[in-house]
């Protein structure tokens, strides 16, 4: 066998509950939402289940990354500027020159997540957090639909 199997926890879901959390971003980078992830389950009344996080926007992200030393963003960010470089040879150029590799390094990330919930606790890694990636270079107000289905407290 390949690893070790924990105990399986069956989950009758007894509760759906859903919010958007409304981000006003500075531009291009990472921003944070672990904490407001947190606080919806905590206020959803969650026990066990499963979190689902989806951006309404093509030219953002979510990831879940290392939250713990702020040099790994950095590089991340300069790894999504070689892949999809502003001032590339676009076609798509009618919202600037930095929209066409937005919509790229949104499709290399992605805009939707789940992460499970155990015990009303987000089940993240110890050194992991949740990250709205805004790739424009102006400011976008970004909305994320947050989902909880499964168990209550």
């Amino acid at each position: 066998m390949a690893g070790q199997l924990s105990a399986i926890v069956n989950v009758t879901p007894q509760l759906v509950t859903s919010a958007t959390l409304t981000i006003e971003t500075q531009g291009q980078g990472f921003t944070e939402i672990t904490d407001a992830l947190a606080e919806f389950v905590r206020k959803s009344g969650a026990a066990d289940g499963i979190l689902f996080v989806y951006l309404r926007h093509t030219s953002a992200s979510l990831t879940i990354q290392e939250n713990a030393d702020p040099d790994v963003r950095i590089d991340l960010l300069r790894s999504l500027d070689q892949l999809a470089p502003i001032g590339g040879d676009w076609i798509h150029s009618v919202e600037g020159p930095d929209d066409m590799p937005a919509h790229v390094r949104a499709m290399l990330t992605g805009v939707s997540l789940h992460v499970p919930v155990a015990g009303g606790e987000l089940g993240l890694g110890t050194w992991q957090g949740v990250y709205l990636i805004e790739h424009r270079r102006a400011p976008h107000r970004r909305e994320v639909i947050l989902q909880f289905i499964g168990s209550r407290q």
